[in-house]
C-alpha cells in the first residue's frame, strides 16, 4: 500500500535564490509541494526566487524556514540524505528509485536533503540522516546543479507514485492501408517518370527500401493526405 504522504524538500544553507526557485519548479513538475530551508544564506524570502520558479510560487510562499536541519526534519521518519561524495560516516546507500520504494511503502513522512550548491552537506549534515541517496554518476564529473538532483529525486517519486501524467488529445487514427499504398503508387510513378530508378535492375530494392521507410510512421489519414498533396503539386508541370 502506497504512502499517502509525498516527501519532503529539505534545502540546507542554500545560497542563491535563483536555485531556490528553480527547485520549487522542478518539485512541481512532479507532484511536491513541501519545501523547507535551513539558514539559507541571503535569508528569507529572496527576491531572486519567485522568477526562476516559473510558477510554483506557491512553494515558496508557504516555504518553512529552520535554524537546524535537525528542526527541519524532526516530524520525518526516515531522511534521505543527497551526496555524490564519500563521507566518514557508514550509512546504507540507495539511489533515488530504490529511495522513491521505501517512500511510497513506509509509514511516516520522508525527506530529501539537499546541501548548499558550492559545497554539498557536511559530515554532520549526513549524520542525521537515515541513508545516504546517491546516483551513478561520472566520477570525473560528479557536478549537479541544485534543481538537477531535485527534479531526479522528485521524478523518481512521482514514477513510483503513479501520477497521471499529460497524454496527447485528439489524435487521429492510423490511415487504413489503402490510403497507405495509395501514397507509395503515388511516389513510386513520379519517381519513375523522372528516371530515379537507376539502373532498372536496382528497382525492385529501391522500391522495398522506399516502403519500409514510408511504413515506420504511424500516418494517419490527415498526414497521408497532406503528403499527396505535396506530390501532385510536385509534379504538375511548372510555368516557364
Amino acid at each position: 500500500m502506497n504512502n499517502p504522504l509525498p516527501p519532503v524538500i529539505v534545502l540546507v544553507r542554500p545560497q542563491l535564490g535563483e536555485n531556490i526557485g528553480k527547485a520549487a519548479r522542478a518539485m512541481l513538475n512532479f507532484g511536491l509541494t513541501e519545501m523547507r530551508l535551513v539558514t539559507p544564506r541571503d535569508g528569507w524570502p529572496n527576491p531572486d526566487a519567485g522568477p526562476a520558479a516559473a510558477g510554483a510560487d506557491f512553494i515558496l510562499d508557504k516555504a518553512e524556514v529552520y535554524e537546524t536541519l535537525a528542526d527541519a526534519v524532526a516530524d520525518c521518519a526516515h531522511v534521505y540524505a543527497t551526496t555524490v561524495r564519500k563521507r566518514g560516516v557508514t550509512k546504507p546507500v540507495v539511489t533515488p528509485e530504490e529511495a522513491a520504494r521505501e517512500i511510497h511503502t513506509a509509514p511516516g513522512r520522508s525527506a530529501y536533503v539537499f546541501g548548499p550548491e558550492r559545497s554539498g552537506l557536511e559530515t554532520e549534515d549526513v549524520a542525521l540522516a537515515r541513508k545516504i541517496l546517491t546516483v551513478p554518476i561520472n566520477p570525473e564529473f560528479g557536478s549537479l546543479n541544485l534543481a538537477q538532483a531535485v527534479i531526479l529525486c522528485a521524478y523518481e517519486w512521482s514514477k513510483q507514485a503513479g501520477l497521471e501524467q499529460p497524454t496527447v488529445t485528439d489524435l487521429l487514427e492510423p490511415a487504413p492501408q489503402l490510403e497507405l499504398e495509395g501514397m507509395i503508387d503515388q511516389l513510386n510513378t513520379l519517381l519513375e517518370k523522372v528516371g530515379y530508378f537507376f539502373p532498372p535492375d536496382r528497382a525492385p530494392a529501391t522500391k522495398l527500401t522506399l516502403r519500409n521507410l514510408l511504413t515506420k510512421p504511424g500516418w494517419n489519414h490527415l498526414e497521408v493526405r497532406t503528403l499527396r498533396g505535396v506530390l501532385s503539386h510536385l509534379n504538375r508541370p511548372r510555368e516557364r
